[in-house]
């Protein structure tokens, strides 16, 4: 995994989870679940990449 994918999936997890929260606190449904897909697709891409790294196993 190179090292510009692993910030790439920390930032992707990061924003995600903070947009959701501050989402939950004004009461905005949609950007909630802007942020939630954000932060899955950041521990997807975390889980792709680490599968596909020799030195993870």
């Amino acid at each position: 995994m190179s090292t510009g994918e692993k910030a790439k999936a920390k930032a992707e997890q990061v924003i995600g989870k903070t947009l959701r929260k501050v989402a939950h606190a004004v009461h905005k449904d949609t950007l909630a679940a802007k942020g939630a897909a954000l932060e899955t697709r950041g521990k997807m891409r975390d889980t792709k990449e680490s599968a596909t790294d020799p030195f993870k196993r």
